[in-house]
C-alpha cells in the first residue's frame, strides 16, 4: 500500500464525519460547476473522496465516474449512493495519473491538484481522456497572495514534521499564476477563473481542451 493510499484510508471515516468548513463557498462551487454541465454529459471526477460532490452533481449529467486512490473513501461513497438511491455514479479506484480509460465530456478535480505529486502527468492524462473541446473544472488550494496569517505560517512550519510521521499528505504550494500557467501548458484554454472565499482563497478554474 502506498503512503498516500495508507494516509487517506486512515482518515476516511473521520473525513466523512467532518463538516464542510465553508458551506457557502462549497455551494458556490457546485452552482458555478453546474452551469457547465449537460444532461448528456459523461463526467469524470478525480480525487472524489467520499463522493459528496459527485452525488450532489449527479442530477445534472448522464453519468459520473467518481475515482479516488483510497478504497476506504470509495466505500463511504458507495454506501452514501446506495442510501440516496443514486444509480448514475460509479465509484472506481484510480490514481489521478492513471484515470479510468474512457472518453469524457467533463473532468472534475476539487481540492486535489495541490495534493498530486506528478501534476504534469495528471494533467496530461486528464487532457487525454477528455473529448475534443471537453472541459476541465477544478478548485485548488493556493498559498495566500500576501503572505498569509499566523495560522498559515504555522501550518507551513509544521507540515514537514507531520509528513515525516505520516500525519499529513504531500502538499504542493503553487501560486495562482503558476497554477493557471501549468494548466494552460497542459493544453487547455482557461475560460473562467476565480478565487473564493476571499480570505482563504481556493482557485476555481474552468479550462477547455484545445
Amino acid at each position: 500500500m502506498t503512503t498516500a493510499v495508507k494516509f487517506w484510508d486512515g482518515v476516511a471515516a473521520k473525513y466523512a464525519r467532518s463538516p464542510i468548513k465553508d458551506m457557502a463557498a462549497y455551494e458556490h462551487t457546485l452552482a458555478r460547476t453546474a452551469t457547465y454541465l449537460k444532461k448528456t454529459d459523461d463526467v469524470l471526477e478525480l480525487g472524489c473522496g467520499t463522493g459528496m460532490t459527485a452525488l450532489r452533481l449527479s442530477g445534472y449529467v448522464d453519468t459520473i465516474t467518481a475515482s479516488d486512490l483510497s478504497p476506504g473513501m470509495l466505500a463511504v461513497g458507495r454506501k452514501n449512493a446506495a442510501e440516496q438511491n443514486i444509480e448514475n455514479v460509479a465509484f472506481v479506484e484510480a490514481d489521478a495519473t492513471r484515470p479510468p480509460a474512457w472518453s469524457y465530456d467533463v473532468a472534475l478535480a476539487f481540492n486535489l491538484l495541490h495534493l498530486v505529486e506528478d501534476l504534469d502527468s495528471a494533467l496530461a492524462q486528464v487532457h487525454s481522456v477528455l473529448k475534443p473541446r471537453g472541459l476541465f473544472i477544478s478548485k485548488t488550494f493556493c498559498p495566500p497572495q500576501h503572505g498569509g496569517g499566523m495560522q498559515y505560517l504555522a501550518i507551513r512550519l509544521a507540515l514537514p514534521v507531520m509528513q515525516f510521521f505520516g500525519k499529513a499528505p504531500f502538499v504542493r504550494f503553487l501560486s495562482e499564476a503558476d497554477l493557471d500557467a501549468t494548466i494552460e501548458q497542459a493544453g487547455f484554454e482557461i475560460v473562467e477563473r476565480d478565487s473564493f472565499p476571499a480570505r482563504n482563497g481556493r482557485r476555481f478554474l474552468v479550462a477547455r481542451k484545445i
